[in-house]
């Protein structure tokens, strides 16, 4: 996540074991109220104009019929996921959620905001810290550049922590893999992202319909909207003699532009398409460093929270069905994810928020414990869990570099954060699990590029076999579980160089 307000938080419920992932999307119960084929009368449009999310039994028929419903309860439908059962709608109506909900098909419906719709979040920590270079790093990245590497790699200490360095050097990644950024967009002219990326696999799904002109995946004001642009160099910076390199600097980078101009929130109709799009056009990998805004917990008991559940669940469900691996971050509050109970201060945040009390086993952070997706912790150069990353045994899967300010790194490297590409052909350090979930993205196209026959399934199973885990520190009793499956690491810290040697 790239925003000012740190506001990145991932955290999926996962298996305990290290039994294959099982992909079953959440579907809550249809409303109670006795089944109609459309609402009796239309009400009027005498409400803020805001935007929902219809869950409803997929197909053309179903969608038509639905439609029809949408419309005479004061509805405009702008898009419909047929594959999946999920309409996005536009309705000032009042009313509109309670009434659509007594219609038969409908699974689910409720608003993706608090707020008004306007005419045209993540999670990293802090504002980007640019790359100044000492002279002592300067010579390191002249001494660099004429041993092959690049010249700015001296200064990125994340990847040596997971044998990403070694690995380039065995299996750099195939061109055959893509891992779409869903996020804030990305500069794919910067010189260290533009050999490896996609624009045919790359789209604008803000407001919920994927538009494909070129260059409408860029980031809307590139002085804050960086986020996305940093995340997909960790992921796949060119090894071409310029900056930084990626974890898998092989593989192809392509930008699906979620994020709202000016707030930069990132609501469920957009993330819905993002999936959808990602899933339609040959993606391998899905990085989402983010959460589905307004809430950073969607409770299944309410009905607004428990449609964006759904509607985001379905979606990733098909994208997995399609044969991509959904990583997420696992966010920056420091929250132990499997505790009974959790107070949320944050939320809605596109209005008012309100403190409550919450079962982060029943109030999701989306989409970062929906089911298959592999959530991230973060982790500083010394091996520990950065001192804000949320942590959970049986909800972490693997951890990865987030950076951390606590743990410096030795000369020349020095800071402590995440070295990676900026819009405008910069680089700037950052930390957050924002940072963590690229890594780990990389890592898993590495893995598909070696073993390109392999199911999500299976590939966060090696994700999680390969891994190392340090082990609960001594005296920490936050970190909770066992030597090999804990709640700071989940499995591990991931390993690149095991993901490309064969096996």
């Amino acid at each position: 996540m790239a925003h000012r307000r740190s506001r990145r938080v991932r955290a999926l419920g996962v298996p305990v074991g290290l039994a294959l992932v099982a992909s079953l999307g959440f579907l809550p119960q249809a409303a109670t109220a006795a089944p109609q084929e459309a609402p009796r009368t239309t009400a009027a449009a005498d409400g803020p104009l805001l935007s929902y999310v219809v869950n409803a039994t997929p197909g053309k028929a179903s969608a038509a019929r639905i439609g029809k419903a949408i419309r005479a309860a004061g509805g405009k439908v702008v898009v419909a996921h047929e594959k999946i059962g999920v309409l996005v709608v536009h309705s000032a109506n009042p009313q509109f959620a309670e009434t659509i909900r007594t219609v038969r098909g409908v699974q689910s419906a409720g608003a993706t905001r608090t707020a008004p719709l306007k005419a045209s979040g993540t999670t990293d920590i802090g504002k980007p810290q640019k790359a100044e270079l000492s002279k002592s790093a300067r010579l390191a990245g002249a001494k660099a550049k004429a041993a092959g590497e690049e010249p700015l790699e001296s200064l990125q200490w994340d990847l040596p922590a997971i044998k990403a360095d070694q690995a380039a050097k065995v299996n750099p990644g195939s061109k055959k893999v893509t891992v779409a950024v869903i996020d804030t967009g990305v500069d794919d002219t910067h010189p260290d992202l533009k050999p490896n990326f996609s624009a045919k696999q790359s789209a604008n799904c803000v407001g919920g319909v994927a538009d494909t002109t070129p260059g409408s995946w860029r980031p809307y004001d590139p002085a804050e909207d960086y986020h996305g642009t940093h995340v997909a160099g960790t992921i796949a910076a060119a090894r071409n003699g310029v900056g930084v390199a990626g974890v898998a600097p092989g593989v192809k980078i392509s930008a699906i532009k979620v994020s709202e101009p000016k707030t930069s929130l990132f609501y469920a109709e957009n993330v819905v398409c993002a999936f959808v799009f990602a899933a339609d056009h040959g993606v391998e990998v899905t990085n989402n460093s983010y959460y589905v805004d307004p809430w950073m917990f969607n409770c299944k008991d309410d009905a607004d929270q428990g449609a964006i559940v759904d509607a985001v669940g379905r979606a990733a469900k098909y994208a997995e069905g399609k044969g991509i691996i959904n990583v997420a971050a696992a966010g920056n509050s420091n929250l132990d994810l499997a505790a009974k109970e959790l107070t949320d201060k944050s939320s809605p945040n596109d209005t008012t928020p309100v403190e409550r009390k919450i079962d982060p086993a029943k109030c999701w952070d989306v989409p970062t414990q929906l089911p298959g997706t592999v959530t991230v912790a973060a982790t500083g150069v010394k091996k520990l869990k950065s001192y804000y990353s949320n942590y959970g045994n049986g909800v972490i899967d693997v951890a990865a570099p987030g950076g951390d300010s606590r743990q410096v790194p030795d000369l020349p490297a020095k800071n402590g954060n995440i070295l990676s590409t900026m819009p405008g052909g910069d680089w700037a350090y950052l930390a957050g699990t924002s940072m963590a979930s690229p890594h780990v993205a990389g890592v898993a196209a590495l893995v598909k590029s070696a073993h390109p026959k392999s199911s999500p399934q299976e590939i966060q199973w090696l994700l999680k076999k390969d891994a190392d885990n340090p082990g609960c520190p001594q005296g920490d009793a936050t970190c909770t579980g066992t030597a090999h499956v804990n709640g700071h690491y989940g499995y591990g810290i991931v390993d690149a160089l095991d993901a490309v040697e064969q096996r």
